[in-house]
């Protein structure tokens, strides 16, 4: 049977001593879309035009500049000497057969931590038994649209539309399509948020 088509994001996050550092990258069915490196995320495959990737560079350096700030601020009041290494990994999948399969995967330090249940749009703990900053994360997570509703629409319709207009030829992705397509990346952001706020707030404390 034919492969599928794919559409994958790893985001990696490293934080250290109150310091963040990001690098991360996209593929469209095994070509590198985007690439992430501190806070400059650069489009590989035009898939979007200048003008509205200009905005989408600005709004991922936005987030991850806010993202950066806040663990600062966590670690003056908490500091922490070891490292914590957070990683997003989402995308979709478009079968021959017209199906799709959507996913998003976190894990805390080399091990599975939390997973996004795209049909029910709900985040749900992995790491091995109880882990109160897992608890945590995902409480923070379940409580915005924009990392539930707005995450389902992104990995089920915006993902896999990406993958559609590539089998029909179509290229480049329509200017409206409601959620751009960089917002996988500001949402990975997003999750992190979530999750320092655990990391920081139950470490050595209550949440």
């Amino acid at each position: 049977p034919a492969a599928p088509l794919t559409f994958t994001m790893v985001q990696q996050t490293r934080v250290f001593k109150g310091n963040s550092m990001f690098w991360g990258n996209a593929s469209l069915d095994g070509r590198l879309s985007h690439v992430l490196e501190g806070l400059n995320v650069t489009q590989v495959l035009p898939l979007e035009p200048p003008d509205a990737w200009a905005r989408r560079q600005k709004d991922v350096s936005t987030y991850l500049t806010y993202f950066s700030n806040l663990v600062k601020l966590f670690n003056k009041e908490r500091p922490m000497d070891y490292t914590q290494r957070l990683c997003c990994h989402l995308g979709c999948r478009l079968f021959p057969n017209g199906t799709s399969h959507s996913f998003y995967e976190v894990t805390l330090n080399g091990t599975a931590f939390l997973s996004f249940h795209v049909p029910n749009a709900t985040w749900e703990r992995r790491w091995p038994g109880q882990h109160q900053v897992a608890t945590f994360a995902v409480k923070e997570l379940m409580k915005y649209p924009i990392t539930t509703q707005d995450l389902q629409y992104f990995l089920n319709t915006t993902c896999v539309s990406i993958l559609q207009a590539q089998s029909t030829g179509a290229g480049k992705l329509s200017g409206r399509s409601r959620t751009p397509l960089v917002l996988g990346l500001i949402l990975g952001t997003l999750s992190l948020l979530g999750m320092a706020m655990g990391i920081f707030l139950c470490t050595g404390g209550t949440c």
